[in-house]
């Protein structure tokens, strides 16, 4: 039978087969991929705000917030009046200014969003409170392809053609 060698102990430098490392309680896979900071309850932030990992804002920032290609989360705590560039953003607390999002934006049943949002995919849930603007612009596409009329005028010029074919069959089965 085929055994593993009990002498070969896991290494803490992730090599494949070692243990995932040690991640405290409530801690999600998506952590342990990508860094994360955090701004406390009690930070206050004032300027222009950039990074290159994930941010998630409970304390309050005003001026601008830039991310790049990464997630913007404002929580329930978080109080945000600044321009927002991101790749998605995440609302559960107060956000007032212009929010853009390469990816999404999403509005949570506690968020509010009081600007201009511009993303291709906007989310607001029930209960959330917006006012502003929408404006979903899908990325690369500013027209239609011109394959996709003409296969739809196809379809519709198959449909209104008439089908003799079966009526001559019923005509020569009758007589």
């Amino acid at each position: 039978m085929w055994k593993r060698d009990q002498n070969v102990a896991p290494d803490a430098s992730g090599a494949p087969g070692s243990p995932p490392p040690y991640t405290a309680a409530g801690s999600s896979p998506r952590a342990l991929g990508k860094d994360q900071a955090t701004i406390g309850t009690s930070v206050r932030i004032k300027g222009e705000l950039s990074g290159a990992e994930d941010l998630r804002v409970d304390g309050q920032v005003e001026g601008k917030v830039e991310l790049g290609q990464n997630m913007l989360i404002v929580g329930p705590n978080g109080r945000i009046t600044a321009q927002i560039l991101a790749r998605i953003v995440v609302v559960e607390g107060q956000v007032h200014g212009n929010v853009s999002a390469t990816e999404r934006v999403e509005i949570r049943d506690s968020g509010s969003v009081e600007g201009d949002i511009v993303a291709p995919r906007v989310v607001i849930a029930d209960g959330a409170l917006f006012r502003g603007t929408v404006d979903m612009q899908r990325q690369g596409k500013t027209e239609p392809t011109k394959t996709e009329p003409a296969k739809a005028t196809a379809v519709a010029t198959a449909a209104a053609e008439p089908r003799t074919e079966p009526a001559q069959r019923v005509a020569k089965t009758g007589t």
